[in-house]
Protein backbone atom coordinates (compact mmCIF):
# COMPACT_ATOMS: atom_id res chain seq x y z
CA UNK A 1 0.00 0.00 0.00
CA UNK A 2 1.31 3.22 -1.01
CA UNK A 3 -0.51 5.30 2.16
CA UNK A 4 1.94 3.13 4.44
CA UNK A 5 4.55 5.15 4.56
CA UNK A 6 5.09 7.45 8.02
CA UNK A 7 5.69 11.06 8.04
CA UNK A 8 6.55 11.08 11.88
CA UNK A 9 7.88 8.86 14.50
CA UNK A 10 8.54 9.83 17.84
CA UNK A 11 9.19 8.20 21.12
CA UNK A 12 8.12 9.35 24.79
CA UNK A 13 9.74 11.26 26.87
CA UNK A 14 9.94 8.34 29.46
CA UNK A 15 10.27 5.68 26.38
CA UNK A 16 7.00 3.29 27.10
CA UNK A 17 5.14 4.68 24.02
CA UNK A 18 6.44 5.19 20.07
CA UNK A 19 4.11 7.96 18.12
CA UNK A 20 4.04 7.09 14.39
CA UNK A 21 1.86 9.21 11.70
CA UNK A 22 1.35 8.09 8.46
CA UNK A 23 0.51 9.59 5.62
CA UNK A 24 -2.90 7.97 5.19
CA UNK A 25 -3.71 10.16 8.46
CA UNK A 26 -3.95 7.40 10.50
CA UNK A 27 -1.51 7.72 13.56
CA UNK A 28 -0.64 5.63 16.51
CA UNK A 29 0.16 5.38 20.35
CA UNK A 30 2.09 1.81 20.58
CA UNK A 31 3.50 0.92 24.08
CA UNK A 32 6.37 -0.42 24.54
CA UNK A 33 5.33 -3.13 26.04
CA UNK A 34 3.51 -4.37 23.43
CA UNK A 35 5.62 -3.62 20.46
CA UNK A 36 8.15 -5.99 22.62
CA UNK A 37 5.75 -8.88 23.30
CA UNK A 38 4.56 -9.16 19.56
CA UNK A 39 8.31 -8.22 17.91
CA UNK A 40 8.13 -9.67 14.13
CA UNK A 41 11.64 -10.93 15.37
CA UNK A 42 12.44 -15.19 15.12
CA UNK A 43 13.14 -15.21 19.15
CA UNK A 44 9.41 -14.33 19.85
CA UNK A 45 7.97 -15.23 16.61
CA UNK A 46 9.64 -18.78 16.02
CA UNK A 47 9.64 -19.69 12.40
CA UNK A 48 6.29 -20.78 12.30
CA UNK A 49 3.13 -20.28 14.39
CA UNK A 50 3.97 -23.28 16.22
CA UNK A 51 6.90 -21.83 17.37
CA UNK A 52 5.57 -18.33 18.20
CA UNK A 53 5.97 -17.73 22.18
CA UNK A 54 4.31 -15.51 24.48
CA UNK A 55 6.68 -13.57 26.55
CA UNK A 56 5.73 -11.86 30.27
CA UNK A 57 6.99 -10.10 32.10
CA UNK A 58 7.65 -7.14 30.10
CA UNK A 59 5.25 -4.03 31.77
CA UNK A 60 8.47 -2.26 32.84
CA UNK A 61 9.91 -2.42 29.00
CA UNK A 62 11.65 0.71 27.26
CA UNK A 63 12.30 1.58 23.93
CA UNK A 64 16.53 2.42 23.95
CA UNK A 65 15.98 3.85 20.20
CA UNK A 66 14.74 3.29 16.64
CA UNK A 67 17.17 2.75 13.85
CA UNK A 68 15.67 3.21 9.96
CA UNK A 69 15.80 -0.08 8.19
CA UNK A 70 16.22 0.78 4.62
CA UNK A 71 13.34 2.27 3.29
CA UNK A 72 10.45 0.13 4.29
CA UNK A 73 11.19 -0.50 7.87
CA UNK A 74 12.42 0.08 11.94
CA UNK A 75 14.88 -1.58 14.01
CA UNK A 76 13.31 -1.27 18.04
CA UNK A 77 15.99 -1.51 20.37
CA UNK A 78 14.60 -2.34 23.80
CA UNK A 79 16.23 -1.67 27.30
CA UNK A 80 16.13 -5.01 28.04
CA UNK A 81 18.60 -5.51 25.02
CA UNK A 82 15.95 -7.38 22.34
CA UNK A 83 16.61 -5.39 19.45
CA UNK A 84 16.62 -8.21 16.33
CA UNK A 85 12.90 -6.88 15.41
CA UNK A 86 12.34 -5.59 11.85
CA UNK A 87 9.07 -3.43 12.52
CA UNK A 88 7.84 -2.38 8.80
CA UNK A 89 5.76 0.25 7.90
CA UNK A 90 2.66 -2.18 7.33
CA UNK A 91 3.26 -3.81 10.76
CA UNK A 92 3.25 -0.86 12.29
CA UNK A 93 -0.01 0.10 10.82
CA UNK A 94 -1.49 -3.31 11.51
CA UNK A 95 -0.31 -3.03 15.15
CA UNK A 96 -1.95 0.27 15.46
CA UNK A 97 -5.77 -0.22 13.63
CA UNK A 98 -5.86 -3.84 15.86
CA UNK A 99 -4.41 -2.76 18.75
CA UNK A 100 -7.45 -3.23 20.92
CA UNK A 101 -7.29 -7.09 19.73
CA UNK A 102 -4.09 -7.93 19.44
CA UNK A 103 -3.51 -6.67 23.15
CA UNK A 104 -6.72 -8.76 24.43
CA UNK A 105 -5.19 -11.52 22.48
CA UNK A 106 -1.77 -11.20 24.31
CA UNK A 107 -3.66 -10.80 27.69
CA UNK A 108 -5.31 -13.96 27.01
CA UNK A 109 -2.55 -16.07 26.06
CA UNK A 110 -0.70 -14.64 29.25
CA UNK A 111 -3.62 -16.19 31.36
CA UNK A 112 -4.30 -19.18 30.09
CA UNK A 113 0.11 -20.10 30.05
CA UNK A 114 0.02 -18.61 33.89
CA UNK A 115 2.17 -15.70 32.91
CA UNK A 116 1.55 -12.15 34.04
CA UNK A 117 3.07 -8.66 32.69
CA UNK A 118 4.55 -8.13 36.03
CA UNK A 119 7.62 -9.83 36.35
CA UNK A 120 11.41 -9.29 35.41
CA UNK A 121 12.86 -8.58 32.14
Amino acid sequence: MSDIWPIEIKISKDKKQLHISFENGSAYELSAEMLRVLSPSAEVQGHSAAQRKTIGGKINVGIAGVDPVGNYAIRIRFDDMHDTGIFTWKFLHELGEKKDELWQKYLNELNEKGLSREGRY
